[in-house]
């Protein structure tokens, strides 16, 4: 009779487990917080595996012990290519499918920065050319504020079978003589820069270097002034950009397009602009080191240097400081010699 009793409580026993297990819901094993756990429930309810423990029973399994049964063993190869290092010129111009980002989106171009304090060694208070005279002398401070503002936007890619990406880029900056109370803070002299632009990629060695593409660009350059202040010029280039690991250099000659010599606002702007420059840019961490050359080889030296650091300050904000010496920081002062040093903020960089 014992024997008989104890084998109908056991049958009892595994009934109402059973039966526990029946009545169990997706939502009873998603309240479940140990990860080993919870797979078992979700294996019970869908028949995978039978089990005869309830929820509270199942072996707790360790962090670690969960950690080491989840990784392959080490004969299985990881399926897939290896996620891929991006380079900054990569990331900037969008040279590698995996950093496209498709069209019309808004990207930084140059720099992007204001130079809450900058002073000039020799400010041009009579800015002159040889077509359009003397201007009306200006009463400038040496210290102003200056700031520049680029962005590009690609308009069309994979264009010539795949090879080519189009952008339009525009470039402002501007020339503030904010400190000047005297004469109610005006804006001195500001530049406008359109621009079009056919992206190749390229993928070849120069010198230790990898040739990373070449920009065929239209560049129109003015500062949208009349008479005796009227500037302006229009360009064609190639330009031809190379890096290696955290070093980029971009070459870029130019051809000027002629004008007719009575509407010409600067026939000699070549003369101190030159055919082409030269930008070479370090990033070392979150600091940015960069160096413009314009016109440097001309026996007479009319030519540009022009040297960048940035810094970090908080969050994606920079610092920045400027140095720059020679011809043409500004359309106005194309033919003007000067040396100016300015701080400020660097929202974006070269690259």
């Amino acid at each position: 009779m014992y024997l008989v009793l104890q084998g109908t409580v056991l049958l009892l026993a595994g009934g109402n487990a059973a039966h526990a297990e029946e009545e169990r819901t997706l939502a009873d094993c998603a309240a479940i917080e140990n990860d080993a756990q919870r797979l078992g429930c979700y294996d019970v309810l869908s028949g995978r595996r039978p089990s005869t423990l309830t929820v509270e029973e199942q072996p707790v399994v360790s962090p670690q012990e969960t950690s080491a049964a989840s990784e392959p063993p080490a004969a299985i190869v990881q399926e897939g290519p290896p996620a891929k290092h991006l380079s900054a010129l990569s990331r900037h111009w969008e040279l590698d499918s995996e950093s496209k980002q498709g069209t019309f989106l808004l990207r930084p171009h140059e720099p992007n920065y204001l130079l809450i304090g900058k002073y000039s060694t020799n400010p041009n208070p009579q800015p002159a050319s040889p077509t359009r005279g003397d201007s009306p002398p200006q009463d400038l401070d040496g210290a102003e504020a200056s700031f520049q503002i680029s962005l590009k936007v690609k308009a069309a890619e994979g264009l010539f079978a795949g090879h080519a990406d189009l952008w339009f880029a525009y470039t402002q900056q501007s020339f503030w003589q904010v400190y000047n109370a005297r004469n109610s803070r005006p804006f001195r002299e500001t530049n406008y820069e359109p621009e079009a632009m056919l992206l190749f990629p390229t993928n070849y060695s120069l010198l230790g270097l990898k040739g990373r593409f070449i920009n065929l660009g239209l560049l129109h350059q003015s500062d949208g002034q009349s008479g005796s202040l009227s500037r302006s010029w229009n360009r064609i280039y190639a330009q031809f950009a190379f890096e290696r690991g955290d070093f980029a250099l971009l070459v870029r000659p130019w051809y000027r397009l002629p004008e007719h010599a009575p509407s010409d606002d600067n026939p000699d702007i070549q003369d101190y602009m030159g055919h082409g420059d030269l930008v070479a840019v370090y990033k070392r961490g979150d600091q940015t080191f960069s160096i413009l050359l314009r016109n440097f080889l001309r026996s007479d030296y009319r030519g540009t240097v022009e040297l960048g650091y940035s810094f970090p300050l908080a969050g994606r904000l920079k610092g920045y400081l400027q140095l720059f010496n020679g011809y043409g920081q500004s359309l106005l002062d194309y033919n003007h010699n000067q040396t100016t040093i300015g701080i400020g903020l660097m929202l974006t960089d070269w690259m």
